[in-house]
């Protein structure tokens, strides 16, 4: 299963992120950063905290996550390995 070793918060509220893979690449958040669920995320000294959960997800708490296979899709324009033969 492909999932993020490593989530590093960058400025203008983009994330980097290493995948199993080898997969390195960012995502850019800015766009939804203060609206509905990601609010909070307006916050740097919040949006800074995130990290990868139990399962890979990328996370705030236990309210704010991203799906991993999402941002690898962002990232590569492809699906993980993984996700494609489920």
């Amino acid at each position: 299963m492909v999932r993020p070793t490593s989530v590093t918060p960058l400025d203008g509220f983009r994330l980097k992120l290493v995948y199993t893979d080898g997969v390195e690449g960012m995502i850019d958040l800015s766009k939804n950063v203060g609206r509905g669920v990601f609010a909070p995320l307006a916050k740097p000294e919040f949006f800074c905290k995130v990290r990868l959960g139990d399962h890979g997800q990328i996370a705030w708490n236990d309210e704010i996550e991203l799906c991993p296979d999402s941002a690898y899709l962002e990232i590569t324009g492809r699906m993980p390995m993984a996700a494609r033969h489920a």
